[in-house]
């Protein structure tokens, strides 16, 4: 495969599926209503034992903006740690200063205490008040991936300025298109982008699996999960795809 395929999972049955399906790597979330939160420790150590491919955790103590006080930096440090512990292949961070600026000093930390796994700056980048100048802080951070949308809420809408940051990446760092990608555009974002990696959540809704449910309550009680057959269209056709 000349492409990674990156999958977003927030729940274990899904991390079996994406797998199954031609992904090459797995972020694993909590909270898919917040965007995704930190995973527990039950469930990465889960998806751990029963994946073969690449695990990145994500890094994320709460929903919300990406400014976080000092209490909340301490909990990402000890979450960094225990993904490592826990056999993850990287870890995936996004943290800015008050004027939308990337925060440095305590991203390079993240890293640091990360290290030898890899690391992935997340969507905070599409938050930054200058995604040029946010590009080159995040390379001397050490990251080694960014995902981005291009800075609106569609990859393909921002499809132009991500191929613009991968001209300027020059190969220093991986920029992973991300957000709205799905199997209906996926090659379009891989024709203007010259990207190589690719990020999607896959997300169906199924509904809940209970044969009792108390009506008064008024919940559907749906569940976000992976759906399998639309992971295999995208690796079909980024398989089937050249290089750009």
């Amino acid at each position: 495969m000349n492409y990674q395929l990156e999958i977003i999972a927030f729940n274990i049955e899904s991390c079996i599926i994406a797998q199954a399906s031609g992904a090459t790597r797995i972020e694993l979330c909590d909270n898919p209503g917040d965007g995704g939160t930190t995973p527990s420790y039950g469930f990465i150590k889960a998806a751990r034992e029963k994946l073969q491919i690449e695990l990145y955790a994500m890094v994320r103590p709460r929903g919300g903006d990406f400014f976080y006080s000092n209490d909340e930096f301490e909990i990402m440090k000890a979450d960094v740690k225990n993904h490592k512990a826990l056999g993850c292949d990287g870890v995936v961070i996004g943290l800015l200063n008050k004027d939308g600026s990337v925060d440095k000093e305590r991203s390079k930390k993240l890293v640091e205490l990360a290290y030898p796994m890899g690391v992935t700056f997340q969507r905070a980048f599409d938050r930054t008040n200058d995604p040029i100048k946010a590009l080159e802080d995040i390379i001397d951070i050490g990251c080694e991936r960014i995902l981005t949308s291009g800075l609106v809420p569609n990859c393909f809408d921002g499809a132009a300025l991500i191929a613009q940051l991968i001209q300027q990446a020059n190969e220093r760092i991986i920029i992973m298109p991300g957000s709205g990608l799905r199997s209906s555009n996926v090659i379009d974002v891989a024709k203007i982008t010259g990207a190589k990696e690719f990020h999607t959540s896959a997300r169906i809704f199924v509904n809940t699996k209970m044969d009792f449910v108390v009506a008064g309550m008024n919940e559907d009680l749906q569940n976000v999960m992976v759906d399998g057959d639309e992971v295999k269209k995208i690796a079909a056709l980024l398989n089937a795809c050249q290089p750009v």
